[in-house]
């Protein structure tokens, strides 16, 4: 049987592609080369990180306050720090920091009105 071996990929929709684009290559270090996006590689990320797919209910406020269908996260290395930088270019920094097991979680509504969860993971903790 095939199976699935990881994300390949997230993709969506905005008004200004390039424009987004630098907003998170500026705010949080993304490496986005248009028309293309950003290629993030698997040795990148932290011990501990790993990629998340969760199918929510229809219901699910946990979206909120965006009204968008979907919400990406993003592995970090500094929670505190990437709030700051997102909030000075201008994000609506949503919600209190999460401590969990597995890592501390934090939230803000980049300038095309999507939900974005930023995520630092707990080394050693998965």
């Amino acid at each position: 049987m095939a199976r699935v071996l990881g994300v390949g990929g997230v993709f969506f929709k905005s008004d200004d592609p390039e424009k987004l684009g630098a907003w998170y290559q500026r705010w949080l270090g993304v490496p986005v080369e248009h028309p293309y996006g950003a290629s993030l590689k698997p040795g990148d990320m932290p011990a501990g990180g790993m990629t998340v797919w969760a199918p929510f209910s229809a219901s699910t406020t946990y979206f909120d306050p965006s009204t968008r269908d979907f919400m990406f996260n993003l592995v970090v290395d500094d929670l505190d720090g990437a709030l700051a930088q997102v909030a000075e270019g201008g994000a609506e920094v949503v919600g209190e920091i999460q401590e969990e097991d597995y890592g501390r979680f934090g939230w803000f509504i980049d300038p095309e009105g999507n939900k974005v969860e930023l995520w630092e993971p707990k080394e050693g903790s998965l």
